[in-house]
């Protein structure tokens, strides 16, 4: 799971229920946003929004890896 947050709580509003969303965060790093692009249900043209985390490095870690006992269990390997 990775906790995010509209890095501005006003963005929340500009998301419907029916949009779909894509999260980019392949590149998720410690204090950079990630981007959140909307595909408005009516039509409209796609638009991003930046979203927070708190996740340090070692959390990042465990995040790609799946959870903290994968990671564990590699370092073991």
């Amino acid at each position: 799971m990775l906790p995010l947050t509209f890095s501005d709580p006003a963005d929340y509003d500009k998301v419907n229920p029916a949009d779909k969303v894509d999260l980019l965060c392949t590149e998720l790093q410690v204090g950079k946003p990630v981007t959140l692009r909307v595909h408005p249900a009516n039509g409209d043209k796609s638009f991003d929004l930046p979203l927070s985390h708190t996740f340090n490095e070692g959390q990042l870690v465990w995040f790609r890896e799946g959870s903290a006992l994968n990671h564990m269990a590699k370092q073991n390997n």
